[in-house]
């Protein structure tokens, strides 16, 4: 899959944040690991797999809680693909004891897999009243379900996460199998991934070999003992170790990309498997306090089919799940376009397992990106070589056409050539600007920028195997270069954009200079050195020069993005925890007109 190696000192800031965890005592212990490459290539264990015992281990039994939901739903998928059921179906087609459960309103639809898959079936959360139905005997949850189910919302409206709906969830499969939840489980996905210490129930397990859950009382640690399998196990029965959760885990992130390889080593196709992972229902969180480092980074939250799905304005997109339980506290995460992923069991209940994986994570892929610009002073842009929108079909981030566009057009930059106009153009670009226009614009952007030549180290950026932008460099500054494609086979140039970044001047840079040394100090405000327009309010700048610093850190000039250089640029900044767009406009007599600082992508 193109995962990098991960390098010693790589995992050494991973472990270290696992460390400062532990020492926090949120647990008697934790064990942990670091999937890239769909392998398992580290893993350890901290503190106690129960009191006065050994460290954990990568083999170490933990109850797993809530992970367990997407082992229901990609049981469920697999059941969908051999053709048992559709998604769409009502759910009392397969649990007789919901038959006119049909929501809280007349208008309300018909209650279907689908909506308990994307936790949007409309009932409350059932935090922590659902952990504690663990147990609950299959005949005493079919009257718990003759007695009726109360709704908050119409099906498929609002997501609320539902204990409840997963435990359904397992009568379908048992319904639509015809074998017990637990029977189909085990024969048709744990037994052929090779998952052997993941189970419902841990009896037959080596005592020594499975972590006893905790709960705090008055400083000491208390035994919680095991609920039985029962008929909510399906929202949260399994248990299951590092290493086993590190396949599982492996094998969600080699669904990506879409490709033509066999798809026979797991039992659940390869795009059933990237469908659990897709944002099915947006949901947001709504906490009493929330860090401002995650308020600006993250643009959403999604539920999959038994996974959360989040979307990270640093590092693109994240796939993951937790578990909580009384006695436990686990955690999986994995970032699709890298590889590269984590997983982390406490012995504590509800222990704070997503916090320290998801801040290791977060720490292999910093270290990965300070590797990748380690002595270069590249702007932000050259940091990744495509948008964080997660793996593309085949691996290949362009067409073979999109390639082949690219070097052909940027010939025109050089000397225009009727001939690859007529080849590539489709017939919008024409209408959309006469083609002597654009001419002429060419040839006055080579007066302003002289002869250009590819950007050493810049790699071209691909939002899909249809699209390519690219950076080149002249004397006089940098051109932007971005092309489209039609879906036409084959497909042609529906959009030729090209963006002059003319070097600012002496006066722009000045400004310029002035504006990041405030961002660098203790309290950033916009420089009174600096004359606005009266339209302008300096209140509101100082405010938006005081997010921006929190988001960047320490800065410093990277590179220019665009702008004529004379009244107007913009100018990428290259933040310690974070990068930025400077936007200055200004007067002949150095007069601010309008200033923005933005989040770079």
């Amino acid at each position: 899959m193109g995962v990098d190696q991960l390098t010693e000192a790589q995992i050494r800031a991973a472990v270290a944040v696992m460390e400062s965890f532990q020492r926090r005592a949120g647990q008697p212990g934790i064990a942990y690991g670091i999937i890239a490459g769909g392998e398992l290539v580290h893993s350890g264990g901290i503190g106690e797999r129960r009191l006065g015992g050994p460290a954990p281990d990568a083999d170490t039994v933990f109850r797993i809680a809530s992970m367990t939901k997407s082992f229901t739903a990609a049981a469920v998928l697999l059941l969908r693909d051999r053709g048992a059921l559709r998604l769409d179906d009502a759910v009392a087609t397969y649990v007789p004891e919901l038959p006119g459960c049909n929501g809280p309103t007349a208008d309300s639809p018909t209650l279907t897999i689908r909506h308990l898959l994307t936790m949007t079936g409309g009932f409350p959360t059932d935090d922590p009243w659902g952990d504690r139905q663990q147990g609950l005997p299959l005949p005493a949850f079919s009257e718990l379900l003759r007695r009726g189910v109360s709704f908050a919302w119409a099906p498929g409206t609002r997501f609320e996460y539902s204990n409840l709906g997963y435990a359904i969830l397992g009568r379908v499969v048992a319904a639509a199998s015809g074998m017990s939840y637990l029977e189909f489980m085990t024969d048709h996905l744990l037994v052929p991934l090779g998952l052997k210490r993941t189970v419902f129930e841990p009896e037959g397990l080596p005592p020594a070999e499975l972590a006893q859950g905790y709960r705090r009382v008055d400083e000491e640690w208390v035994e919680v003992p095991f609920e039985p399998y029962g008929a909510f196990a399906p929202m949260g029965g399994l248990f299951s170790t590092v290493r086993d959760l590190a396949r599982w885990v492996g094998g969600m992130i080699d669904a990506f990309p879409a490709r033509d390889d066999d798809d026979d080593s797991h039992p659940l196709h390869r795009a059933s498997r990237r469908e659990l992972q897709q944002p099915h229902h947006g949901y947001a969180l709504l906490p009493d306090a929330v860090p401002f480092a995650d308020v600006i980074r993250q643009t959403s939250r999604s539920y999959g089919y038994g996974l959360m799905v989040e979307d990270d304005l640093r590092h693109g997109r994240f796939v993951a799940h937790s578990g909580g339980y009384p006695g436990f506290g686990s955690y999986m995460r994995w970032h699709p376009e890298t590889g590269i992923g984590v997983v982390a069991l406490g012995n504590s209940t509800y222990a704070a397992a997503r916090t320290a994986a998801t801040d290791m994570l977060t720490a292999l892929l910093d270290r990965r990106s300070d590797r990748r610009s380690n002595g270069r002073t590249d702007g932000p842009a050259d940091r990744r070589t495509g948008r964080p929108a997660g793996p593309v079909p085949h691996g290949k981030p362009a067409w073979p056409a999109t390639l082949e566009a690219r070097a052909d057009l940027e010939r025109l930059l050089t000397e225009w050539d009727d001939a690859i106009a007529a080849r590539w153009f489709a017939d919008n670009v024409e209408l959309d600007e006469p083609l002597s226009r654009r001419r002429a614009q060419l040839e006055r952007l080579r007066e302003q920028v002289g002869p250009l030549q590819p950007e050493d180290g810049q790699q071209p950026v691909h939002d899909s195997p249809a699209h390519c932008a690219w950076w080149l460099r002249g004397r006089g500054g940098r051109v932007r270069v971005e092309i489209r494609l039609t879906p036409e086979h084959p497909p042609r140039v529906q959009t030729f954009n090209v963006t002059a970044a003319i070097r600012p001047n002496d006066r722009l840079s000045a400004l310029v200079d002035e504006i990041v040394a405030a961002l660098n100090e203790p309290s950033p405000s916009f420089p009174a050195s600096i004359t606005t327009a009266p339209s302008v309010d300096r209140e509101q700048l100082t405010r938006l020069m005081r997010l921006a610093a929190a988001w960047a850190g320490g800065c410093r000039l990277a590179e220019v993005r665009a702008g004529d250089g004379e009244t107007a640029t913009t100018i990428a900044i290259t933040g310690r925890s974070g990068d930025l767009l400077l936007s200055l406009r200004t007067d002949r007599e150095s007069v601010v007109e309008t200033f923005s600082l933005d989040i770079a992508l």
